[in-house]
């Protein structure tokens, strides 16, 4: 009998991209394949195909990049989690892959050429201090395969905040989803989530499945400032990533007093409460927020601050026609697609003198910046950070600013 992985096919990594590395079947056509690294000679396992091109998974290499690492975690393996791209590649490998994304990105979508240098932020492994399960037929926390939605379960996560060991041991029977949370100084919980026939309920929880009261929050001290964060609203899962966005927005806003700025997808007033403490009561900060939960929030944390108007609005054309005037400043931290359909357009128009934009995918970012080159918006300053350990993502910050 012959072994099933002489029937796989060899194929040669060219290049990196984003869903793995680049290579070509037999037949001509793109193959990308997860748990490979550029110059390796691996075999590969096809899991999905089209006329075009293929997906696969490297089962076997045959010739070793020097970059490559033994993984750290048991599921970080074909047919296993899907979570981490990167868990067999050194530091300066996964570093220098994804400057090469950004710089692609930036040069085919934008017309943009531009030096990418990635700043990574810890060594420590477990920095995500927020992790969404989803849970298996026997009660155990699991992640999905890539690209699919085949649950694996796990006992443990090699890039979530250590503190989160006992949920895994824990049964979470009747749960359709569990976030975990360790957000701020307070001890972790879970917010889990049931289909009832009363419709989706959502119940807060230990990390052994033991009811808390609904006034649960986390409360976290980010350079000076605090903010609470309700169960339901959105915090940066990196442990560094809020105090370092912070820093580089305020840099880059460079606001002084009686400035009026807009804040843009503002979650709890991470940006936008900062930013009125230094525009000062003779200036303005409007903060704009589709979620309750976090208006609420930012409502809190911005308490007895006169020159900040919270509104619950979607950013949408209108919202920015209702809130940035002329010479405004614009932060901007919309969610992985970007921004919808007319809000560029609406910001051309309104004429703010400078956008600052936070953005957790730097192809829709090319896309935006794009759109706002068109409109007399030129890029003047580009960080990108490695926000995301073991994967291909990035958080990039960048300031545009209105020619004349």
């Amino acid at each position: 009998m012959s072994n099933p992985v002489d029937d796989l096919e060899s194929v040669r990594i060219e290049r990196p991209a984003a869903g793995g590395g680049v290579g070509h079947l037999h037949d001509g056509r793109v193959v990308f394949v997860r748990h490979s690294l550029p110059g390796e000679l691996v075999r590969v396992a096809v899991t999905e195909e089209t006329s075009k091109f293929a997906r696969g998974d490297a089962v076997q290499i045959l010739e070793a990049s020097a970059e490559r690492v033994a993984p750290q975690c048991y599921y970080a393996r074909p047919g296993g989690c899907g979570g981490c791209d990167f868990q067999h590649a050194s530091l300066s490998a996964q570093l220098s892959w994804k400057a090469s994304l950004v710089t692609e990105h930036l040069r085919r979508i934008a017309g943009v050429t531009r030096d990418i240098e990635v700043i990574t932020l810890s060594q420590d492994p477990h920095t995500r201090t927020r992790l969404r399960c989803a849970v298996d037929e026997n009660g155990a926390l699991a992640l999905r395969q890539a690209r699919s939605n085949e649950l694996v379960a796990i006992s443990s996560c090699q890039v979530a905040d250590q503190r989160f060991a006992d949920a895994f041991a824990t049964p979470w029977h009747y749960a359709e989803e569990v976030e975990l949370r360790a957000i701020g100084d307070g001890q972790p919980f879970a917010l889990v989530r049931r289909v009832t026939d009363r419709g989706t309920l959502f119940e807060l929880t230990t990390l052994f499945g033991e009811p808390l009261e609904p006034s649960t929050h986390s409360r976290v001290a980010v350079d000076g400032h605090y903010f609470d964060v309700s169960p339901r609203s959105f915090w940066q899962s990196h442990r560094d990533a809020p105090e370092t966005l912070l820093r580089s927005v305020l840099d880059f806003a460079d606001v002084s007093v009686g400035d009026h700025v807009v804040d843009l997808f503002s979650g709890v007033g991470l940006f936008s409460i900062p930013l009125a403490q230094r525009v000062g009561p003779g200036g303005k900060v409007v903060s704009v927020e589709a979620s309750p939960y976090a208006v609420r929030d930012s409502r809190t944390n911005g308490d007895g601050l006169r020159q900040l108007r919270v509104r619950e609005w979607s950013v949408t054309p209108r919202a920015i026609n209702d809130a940035v005037a002329p010479g405004d400043v614009v932060v901007l931290d919309p969610p992985r697609g970007g921004l919808a359909k007319g809000v560029a357009d609406a910001l051309i128009r309104r004429a703010p003198r400078r956008l600052v934009y936070v953005s957790c995918d730097a192809a829709t970012f090319a896309r935006d910046l794009a759109l706002l080159g068109a409109g007399r918006y030129h890029l003047r300053d580009l960080r990108v950070f490695d926000l995301f350990p073991m994967t291909e993502h990035v958080e990039l910050v960048a300031v545009l600013d209105l020619s004349p």
